[in-house]
This record gives C-alpha cells, sequence and structure tokens, in this order.
C-alpha cells in the first residue's frame, strides 16, 4: 500500500493517473478547482470511455470555506412524450438495457462542466480558456493512450453484447476484437468533437452545431431522444442535503441521486456509536451493513425524481426519523435480505485548489459502456441511464415524458467541527454509499490517514457491476474469523479477490486546519492522487 500523499498548494484525486495530472496542471497555472475538474473530467472521459463520457450525466458539490455547500444537477430527462406505450407498442414489456431504446435520456454532463464554469467564473474569478480545459483530452483522443487493464477486460467481456451496437466496433474494437493492455489507443473521431466544443462553446452540445450533429447521429441510431429534448436542457443549481454529525456537518447530492442513502447511513452509525467498535471488526462490519440495509430500505420506498417524491428528502434526514431506523438495527443478527440492487459504472473525482475551494464531482454512462450505442458522427457512446425505469404505471420510478432518472450517483462533502474539510467518493451502484460509510468512518472516526482507510478490505451488500448475487461480498484480505463471525451473525457472506474492483474506485482529498492538503486514491483502480 502507498503512502498518504500530502501537499500544500492543491490536490486532485482521479481513477485513472492522466485525469488526475490533468486537473493538477490547471491548478499549477493558478486554475480554479472547477475549472481543474472540467479538465480531468474531459480527460478521463478520453482515457477511461468504459466507465464515463460525454454523453452520460454529472452531479457536483462545490465547496468553498466561509460560503454556503452548493450543487449542480446535470441530470438529463427522458425525450418528451417518451410513455410506456412506446415500448409496448414494440412488443416490448422492459425499457432495454442496451441499444438506441436504451439512449432514452438526455446527455446532462456537458451542461453540467458549463454551469460550472459559469460559478468558477461569477464566484472566484475563474479565468482558464475553455481551449486549455479540453487541451489533454483532445491530445490523448488523438494520439492516444495506453489501454488498462480495466478497460481491456470490460471490453473483453462485453464484447458479444455490445459488438452488434451501432458504432461500438469503429470506437472501442481493434479489428473487430477487444484492445488489449498497454497497446496504444486512438480515438481521433472522439477527439474531433472535443475540438469542436472547443471551437464552438460548451453550449452547443445542446443549442448549436454540436446539437445538430448529435440529433442527426440520434435519429439515424433510433434513439427517441431529438434535438428539442437537447434544446431544452440546462443543468440546474440545487440544495445540498445536510445530516448533522457528532464530528460536523456532511453533504451529498439530493434526489434523484441516492445521496439521502449515504447520510442516513451514517446518521445511523452516529447513534450506534460506532466508535466503540474496534476498526475492521466483525461488529463495524455487521452495523454499517445493517445500517445500509435500513437506508436501502427507505430509498427504495420514496426516493425518485424530486417531482415525484412525497416527502421531502431533507425530511429523511430528521433526527426523530433516524432514531427509529436506529432502534430498527440489530447488533447481534443480520436482517434477510435479497433487494434488487442497482449497477452501475461511474467516476468520482476530487480537486482542492489553494484557497481551500474544492469539489467532489461524479460521471457516469450507467452501465459499462452506457447504452454501447455510438453516434456516428461524433463519437460519443450515450448512456444507458433511463433503463432504470420501469414501465409499470404503479411502480415508484415509471416512465414519464422529461422525467429525471433514480441515480446511484452521489459525491460527498464533509466539514469537520475541527476544521478539516473532507470531498470523497466512489463508483459502484449500491457500492457507492457502503464505501462511502467506510471511507469516512475510517478516516474520521477512527483517525486513519486517507490512503490507508481508501485500501483496506471493504464489502458489498448486494449487487453492483458486473455481480449477479445479493450476497454480502468480502475482499479475501479479510480476517477469516471476521467471515465466520458474519456468517455465525446470519450473512450470507460470498468471498471475491483481494483488491476486487467491483468493490469501486473510491478516493478522498482532505484539507488540515494547517492548509495542508492530504489525498488518497483507490489501487483497485488506475488513478492517483496528485498534489503541489
Amino acid at each position: 500500500m502507498s503512502s498518504t500523499l500530502r501537499s500544500q498548494n492543491g490536490m486532485a484525486v482521479a481513477p485513472h493517473a492522466l485525469a488526475a495530472q490533468s486537473a493538477l496542471s490547471i491548478l499549477r497555472e493558478g486554475g480554479t478547482a472547477i475549472e481543474a475538474m472540467v479538465a480531468a473530467a474531459a480527460t478521463i472521459s478520453v482515457v477511461y470511455p468504459h466507465m464515463t463520457g460525454i454523453g452520460g450525466d454529472a452531479f457536483w458539490l462545490i465547496h468553498e470555506p466561509g460560503q454556503p455547500v452548493s450543487a449542480i444537477d446535470a441530470c438529463g430527462p427522458t425525450a418528451a412524450g417518451l410513455t410506456p406505450a412506446y415500448y409496448r407498442d414494440r412488443g416490448l414489456d422492459a425499457i432495454p438495457v442496451r441499444g438506441p431504446l436504451a439512449a432514452n435520456t438526455v446527455a446532462g454532463t456537458v451542461a453540467g462542466w458549463d454551469a460550472a464554469l459559469a460559478l468558477s467564473k461569477d464566484r472566484w474569478s475563474g479565468r482558464m480558456p475553455l481551449a486549455r480545459l479540453l487541451e489533454d483530452a483532445i491530445h490523448y483522443a488523438e494520439h492516444g493512450t495506453a489501454v488498462t487493464r480495466s478497460q481491456a477486460h470490460n471490453t473483453a467481456s462485453k464484447h458479444d453484447e455490445l459488438a452488434v451496437q451501432l458504432g461500438f466496433k469503429d470506437r472501442f474494437l481493434v479489428s473487430d476484437t477487444a484492445p488489449t493492455e498497454g497497446t496504444l489507443f486512438v480515438q481521433k473521431d472522439f477527439g474531433a468533437t472535443f475540438r469542436e466544443l472547443k471551437r464552438h462553446g460548451l453550449d452547443s452540445f445542446y443549442r448549436g452545431e454540436v446539437a445538430q450533429a448529435i440529433a442527426a447521429d440520434l435519429a439515424e441510431v433510433g434513439s427517441p431522444v431529438t434535438q428539442s429534448d437537447l434544446a431544452a436542457y440546462y443543468a440546474q443549481p440545487r440544495t445540498p442535503l445536510a445530516l448533522k454529525h457528532g464530528l460536523g456537518t456532511i453533504y451529498n447530492t439530493p434526489p434523484p441521486t441516492q445521496g439521502v442513502v449515504s447520510l442516513i447511513i451514517l446518521g445511523i452509525l452516529d447513534r450506534l456509536r460506532l466508535d466503540r467498535c474496534q476498526p475492521e471488526s466483525a461488529d463495524y462490519i455487521h452495523l454499517i451493513v445493517e445500517a445500509t440495509k435500513q437506508a436501502f430500505l427507505v430509498r427504495d420506498r420514496h426516493v425518485t425524481d424530486p417531482a415525484y417524491m412525497t416527502v421531502g428528502p431533507q425530511d429523511l434526514l430528521d433526527a426523530k426519523f433516524l432514531d427509529a431506523l436506529t432502534n430498527a438495527v440489530d447488533r447481534e443478527r443480520a436482517r434477510p435480505w435479497g433487494k434488487p440492487s442497482a449497477p452501475g459504472d461511474t467516476v468520482w473525482m476530487g480537486t482542492m485548489d489553494r484557497q481551500g475551494r474544492a469539489v467532489s464531482f461524479i460521471q457516469s454512462i450507467y452501465h459499462e459502456f452506457g447504452s454501447g450505442v455510438v453516434l456516428p458522427r461524433t463519437s460519443i457512446n450515450w448512456q444507458n441511464r433511463g433503463c432504470s425505469f420501469s414501465l409499470d404505471e404503479r411502480a415508484l420510478n415509471v416512465l414519464k415524458p422529461g422525467r429525471k432518472p433514480f441515480h446511484t450517483l452521489n459525491p460527498a462533502v464533509a466539514l469537520f467541527n475541527d476544521g478539516r474539510s473532507l470531498v470523497y467518493g466512489t463508483m459502484g451502484g449500491d457500492g457507492q454509499p457502503q464505501t462511502q460509510a467506510a471511507v469516512f468512518t475510517r478516516v474520521a472516526v477512527f483517525g486513519q490517514p486517507l490512503q490507508q482507510a481508501i485500501a483496506a478490505p471493504r464489502w458489498l451488500l448486494g449487487r453492483t457491476w458486473g455481480q449477479t448475487t445479493d450476497t454480502l461480498k468480502l475482499e479475501a484480505r479479510f480476517d477469516p474469523a471476521i467471515v465466520d463471525a458474519l456468517r455465525a451473525r446470519g450473512h450470507d457472506v460470498e468471498t471475491l479477490g483481494a483488491f476486487d474492483e467491483t468493490m469501486g474506485h473510491a478516493g478522498a482529498i482532505m484539507r488540515h486546519q494547517s492548509g495542508v492538503f492530504e489525498g488518497g486514491y483507490d489501487p483497485r483502480s488506475d488513478g492517483a492522487a496528485s498534489g503541489y
């Protein structure tokens, strides 16, 4: 395990080292944390294309010392007029996971970049040219980058499922086969799209020349998303959810994300006095898993597009409500579990600049490679987030025109009573709130360095990307006695690899009162923490 990185002037963390370096180069040139994040987000769309891209959605949490934490919702809605009848008329009783009919929502990511940069300019005097922020992404697309093991593995494992999708072969395969680890991977057509955004501005993705090409592509491949849908979309500022914790205040994104789930888990654990447990013990894991079950029950009952919720999301963090959930946790026995779980491929990234301004950011195309459809003119692989909608009119997440899909995405920020600030998060569907709980409690409750907290063995209740079972999955590095103790309490335990990518790609940055930055990245990823 590598040592925790510390620096004095700024820091960036990403699940691919080149994205962290792109962010750091902007910080070194005097850019803001937001500008650095846009550079990282653009780069990672190129160098980690199976996990994320500009054909997906994103969520931002933004912190400036002395100011309220703010959020940006860059989640695109379903196409206008899209109803369950659209699919039933085509002989379908569910929305496909792959293909053009799964590409049924607007991609919000680029609008989020645009909204964040406007905030950076207005509040932080950000002046970095867009051309500079996209420079690395264009270079890596046109000149190539080395294929990671993660990309090679995911392309090979999904080859038969995705090779039939429109445009997939042209962008992601080499001579009709998956590229091998370490080979040079060039995406010149995708680089050309970034050049168009550089030339015409980010808004052109929705209301300009780039939008016209995207709309023509979507129509050609058979997606229900139209140019009018693109033109109507703007990312939206939001008020984050806030949890009052014994150690400070923790923030996360509101619905349609599951940010409230991550906060509920930590609220329950605060009440259970997790600090009385030994870290990495059976008691520690058992309580977090049982708190997770309570939070997931709340999520599955209430969380959806906020326009359709019958309860206020912040009300789910009310002290009395959390007390009741805490009382439902059995310290000795596992609650039976077998709930459907959400997969998802995503990237979390964090930046902090010299002034202590910070971004916790998450960007996703949902499943690996999204819908699998690559638009022919723009080489954008479009997300399949809308396949999570139900065609059952009685369902909480029923498909409706212009409705936002439920998102597992949820970046986090913690402001501690002692003056420290923390940005943290991970990819991994249902694993996101569980990994957040592990990282936060190891760092905040038990005082572990960030790198140790992230690299330590993790667990996952239920499914995430690539998994089909609802077991409690533990990495093989846990003491066998802990595994036996969890089984004795009724947990259905499954053991995975020592550093298994199933557990997600976590990362975090802490700013101490002294002004020193501390960063940690996930050894399960291809990432890095970079500071100066």
